[in-house]
């Protein structure tokens, strides 16, 4: 197996503390995305997921009316923390945000009434292998990332500033930008506790 691969599964972590210098070129980050999203699997081949990439001011813009739109629910006192959390993604390069477009997954539960409840289950399956697979790719060429989920409290804000369709729907938003310090190390259970394999070779 593929060294690279299992390097990239295993180096991928949640950075929270990350900066705007430039890692690659804005057309480069564009290719990396739409490579992930041609080639992630989605059931029946729906092709359901939709992104949308924030760089420069239009990503600085995305956590600036985030916060605006939770200083309206967060209590004043409480505020200043979260303030300081939004700045730590706004300080990044970039954003990427995820959606699942509704309308092609209720076009396949009225085509394949057999299967309508587990169409919006595998649509988020479908979003969670692409946001894993752009994830990697980004910490693969120097970048740090986290995911994020401020939908659906910003939804209508993110509708409204890049005209997104109504059928979008937002699943998470991931701010990306050159690591400044390490994660913090974490520890694992133990794997036979996670895995049970059974064999049965003739």
């Amino acid at each position: 197996m593929d060294n690279a691969l299992l390097n990239a599964v295993k180096n991928r972590r949640s950075f929270y503390t990350i900066g705007k210098e430039k890692v690659l070129s804005d057309e480069k980050i564009v290719e990396l995305v739409h490579h992930a999203v041609q080639y992630a699997p989605s059931a029946f081949h729906s092709q359901s997921a939709r992104v949308l990439v924030l760089l420069g001011k239009e990503h600085e813009k995305l956590w600036e009316n985030t916060k605006d739109v939770l200083r309206e629910l967060v209590p004043a006192k409480q505020f200043t923390s979260t303030e300081e959390k939004i700045n730590s993604f706004k300080n990044g390069y970039g954003s990427i945000l995820f959606f699942e477009d509704e309308e092609t997954v209720k076009n396949l539960q009225q085509k394949f009434p057999l299967y309508q409840q587990n169409f919006p289950i595998w649509s988020l399956q479908s979003s969670g292998m692409l946001q894993y697979s752009i994830w990697m790719m980004l910490e693969d060429a120097g970048y740090g990332a986290s995911l994020q989920h401020y939908n659906p409290l910003i939804d209508q804000k993110v509708k409204e500033l890049w005209g997104i369709p109504e059928t979008w729907m937002l699943h998470a938003e991931m701010p990306f930008g050159k690591p400044l310090a390490a994660p913090e190390s974490k520890t694992f259970l133990p794997i036979n506790e996670r895995v049970k394999v059974f064999s049965q070779n003739v």
